[in-house]
């Protein structure tokens, strides 16, 4: 019994051919109740924003996206706000060239981006795996004690060391749920 991550992109019947008989869970902010709770697009609120004590968030994504300074644009705490999973990215089409991730709303450290997503993203979306969803998780290593699982998401990066590839929520969710948790 093993979990398993592969792009909600790939075809259904690709996906069953590869992993016979496994759940398939997709985990994406386009999946269905429950398991659209796992999306670090969620809107949980009250999510703690790293290094801004006494400030929270709607969602995981949120927070990366508010602490996100490009050459143009510095932090946007309008977007700790957004409850609707639209409209929270920020892009270098827009902003120009990203500088890096502040350390805090009112920081004056940009960290750089491996750094962020260990003292930003992982400290974020552990404490909604462990504090708004942890029934979902389990349920999750329940469905993988007695046969595989997939998690569908965007993309299956799970090594935070790994900057040529956009990082996977599933990946980390199976790194959380499998007790290999990368570190901040």
């Amino acid at each position: 019994m093993a979990i398993h991550v592969a792009s909600r992109r790939r075809a259904r019947a690709s996906i069953e051919a590869a992993y016979p008989g496994a759940r398939i869970v997709d985990v994406t902010s386009r999946a269905d109740e429950p398991w659209v709770r796992l999306s670090p697009f969620y809107p949980h609120g009250g999510i703690p924003v790293p290094f801004t004590p006494g400030v929270t968030a709607q969602s995981v994504e949120g927070i990366w996206q508010a602490l996100k300074v490009f050459a143009d644009e510095d932090v946007d705490p309008a977007k700790l706000h957004v409850t609707s999973m639209r409209g929270l990215k920020r892009t270098v089409r827009a902003h120009g060239p990203v500088l890096g991730h502040r350390r805090g709303l009112e920081g004056t450290v940009l960290l750089p981006y491996e750094q962020a997503r260990r003292e930003i993203y992982l400290p974020s979306y552990r404490w909604v795996l462990d504090r708004r969803v942890a029934d979902l998780v389990a349920e999750l290593g329940r469905l993988a004690a007695e046969g595989d699982v997939v998690l569908l998401d965007y993309g299956a990066n799970d090594d935070v060391g790994d900057l040529s590839r956009p990082l996977s929520h599933a990946g980390l969710l199976r790194r959380h749920i499998e007790g290999r948790r990368p570190g901040p």
